[in-house]
């Protein structure tokens, strides 16, 4: 999750948001903080893909779909790419079903395989997914990923991996609120996570310090500003959004290159931070 992106999935707002109409109705009832600036959603939205293309990744645009939400926008959710192919998800959020079979129509289309699929009354959700390594993976469980999901998940794995860890989730804001393992856990590199360790179960905070990672700690006022959700784009090198500036420096601290882009429109309203808005399906191992 920290190798340098070559290929990545991303969904413009011109083709997601449609126009203000649309996101003034549907804001609401998919629990938006309010509804985006159609206008200013598509400016920050283009400065965010230069960044991307300032990294020299090459840029995949799903195009347009009616049967997808606003929600859509935030191409991280639902797949898992995995080294046997894609793992299409059952998202926990119902809004939000038809997604994965967008993802797969579109990865179908350019040859990328599909390795399986989650099926009710499975749910998983790909902000739910951490790789730790390459042979070991840990899932959030909670309100968008339950028990079944994971289950299914370890199947669909197989011998592509050694250890599946289920991450008890906690309640927070209820289950309206988008709460992934992702929301609290960033990595940075190899041994470099940013973490919100309050939310974090102890045992699995303790499994990441025996792994020899550094926890950078998130503070108090800038986890609800989404300081957590940080975009890896190579080892020490990633994108957050703009105004998290203790954050910033603490990961600037570390020796980390940090990018920003304006992130209430495309980010904070919607609750998709940089990871949420991207996909990448394939890293260049270094």
């Amino acid at each position: 999750m920290v190798d340098p992106i070559y290929r990545i999935l991303i969904k413009h707002p011109v083709e997601t948001y449609i126009n203000q109409s649309k996101l003034d109705v549907e804001s609401l009832k998919l629990n938006y903080i309010s509804a985006p600036d159609f206008e200013k959603a598509k400016s920050d939205y283009n400065s965010f893909v230069d960044q991307l293309k300032s990294f020299e990744i090459e840029i995949h645009f799903l195009p347009k779909n009616e049967t997808t939400s606003l929600d859509s926008i935030y191409t991280h959710d639902p797949c898992v790419v995995t080294n046997g192919g894609v793992i299409l998800c059952n998202m926990g959020k119902k809004e939000r079903l038809s997604e994965p079979k967008e993802i797969e129509t579109y990865f179908t289309e350019i040859g990328v395989p599909i390795l399986g699929y989650i099926q009710v009354p499975g749910t998983l959700e790909g902000g739910d997914v951490v790789w730790i390594n390459e042979r070991t993976v840990a899932v959030g469980e909670g309100y968008r990923t339950n028990s079944d999901g994971i289950r299914q998940f370890r199947a669909l794995l197989g011998d592509l991996v050694d250890d599946v860890i289920s991450v008890p989730l906690p309640h927070w804001n209820g289950p309206d609120e988008c709460l992934h393992l992702m929301s609290m856990i960033s990595p940075i590199d190899h041994d470099l996570y940013l973490v919100y360790s309050k939310l974090l179960p102890v045992p699995f905070r303790q499994f990441l310090l025996e792994q020899n990672v550094k926890l950078l700690e998130v503070p108090d006022a800038e986890y609800k500003s989404m300081g957590c959700n940080v975009l890896a784009v190579a080892p020490r090198k990633c994108i957050m959004i703009d105004g998290n500036t203790e954050t910033k420096n603490r990961l600037e601290a570390e020796g980390v290159e940090v990018h920003t882009y304006h992130g209430t429109e495309i980010s904070i309203k919607g609750g998709g931070g940089p990871t949420c808005l991207t996909r990448p399906f394939l890293r260049k191992t270094e």
